[in-house]
């Protein structure tokens, strides 16, 4: 996981199929946000909410079904 610019690069496991995805998550979007992402395995959507620590540089992110 990094930071490039206000981005963060981090990974959820799919709600579905279990397979990592790899995601940029944007920083500036605030420290609580959420949002449907399919997965790029199985493509099958999943709601994630994202908390961000900027100043740690890190974005947990929690994957259900959506």
């Amino acid at each position: 996981m990094y930071l490039v610019g206000m981005e963060i690069e981090t990974t959820f496991f799919c709600a579905f199929c279990l397979q990592v995805n790899e995601i940029l998550v944007d920083a500036s979007g605030g420290e609580h946000q959420e949002y449907i992402e399919d997965c790029q395995i199985c493509c099958r959507p999943n709601s994630l909410q994202i908390d961000i620590d900027v100043e740690g540089r890190t974005a947990g992110i929690l994957a259900e079904p959506a």
